[in-house]
């Protein structure tokens, strides 16, 4: 008789004990699937621009909570911008969306590797694939006659020509704000423009685009053809190739989607 009780007793216990680690496991086993929120943002500049381009756009993605960091690319070779946003991605706190400008987008092509990088977005920006150079693509169709790149002097560094710069590189901006712009250009490397990619990120990662209508730098057919090949989510936007200065809430739109649709994978 007493054997029967405690038998009983003890079958009452293990099923207990089985119901408990039965809902703890389910508890865990969700927490481990429940999607991660991408709030980081990484901003990458192009050729002849530096990093302050991107204060209005700081600005909305900041007050929306994200947390943003701008590259302060050194221009000096493809390797080295690189290098300088993978410094940055390193000190990521989490899934990261990784945004380049115009030759910032073959940088991003080729650091989106990196293992926070959740997500592209090219604003009016490069996309090589593996082997290609930016040139290349720069070579696929005629220049804008506003285009102001001028051929590199006799330290291999090419510039914005002063004459071109606001009709060919920011024309939706005020002439005060495209003088500034001008003279904070940054010293870019030509030899960058000849370096092939060696693994394009947007071959194994989700990428979304802002192609600028009116790009007098990277003329449109241009990004149509490179983001059509890559399957990019593309959002036209009417600006100049600076749209992420003269429109930054529609560039902002396209990054807070992105982290949204990759926040809920």
């Amino acid at each position: 008789m007493k054997t029967a009780i405690l038998k009983r007793q003890l079958n009452r216990l293990f099923l207990s004990a089985a119901l408990i680690m039965s809902v703890l496991l389910g508890t865990n086993t969700n927490a481990q699937t429940a999607p991660t929120k991408v709030k980081n943002v990484v901003l990458v500049h192009g050729a002849f621009a530096d990093g302050s381009g991107w204060r209005n756009l700081y600005d909305i993605l900041s007050k929306k909570g994200y947390k943003v960091t701008i590259v302060q690319n050194p221009l000096s070779s493809l390797e080295d911008d690189v290098a300088a946003t993978n410094a940055v991605l390193d000190n990521q706190d989490g899934p990261t969306i990784l945004v380049g400008h115009s030759w910032g987008g073959t940088v991003i092509t080729e650091a989106g590797n990196h293992p926070k990088v959740v997500g592209l977005v090219y604003v009016a920006a490069l996309q090589p694939d593996n082997g290609e150079t930016t040139l290349q693509w720069l070579q696929t169709a005629p220049p804008a006659p506003e285009n102001g790149v001028l051929p590199p002097n006799d330290k291999g560094i090419a510039y914005y020509d002063e004459a071109k710069f606001h009709a060919g590189f920011c024309a939706d901006v005020s002439k005060e704000l495209a003088a500034f712009m001008y003279a904070s250009q940054g010293a870019f490397y030509a030899k960058g423009f000849l370096t092939p990619v060696t693994k394009a990120a947007w071959r194994d990662k989700p990428a979304y685009a802002v192609l600028a209508t009116e790009d007098k730098s990277i003329v449109p057919s241009i990004q149509h053809a490179m983001y059509n090949r890559s399957k990019t989510k593309v959002t036209e936007v009417k600006g100049s190739h600076c749209v992420f200065i003269s429109q930054p809430q529609a560039v902002a739109n396209v990054i807070i989607g992105a982290a949204k649709d990759l926040s809920a994978k």
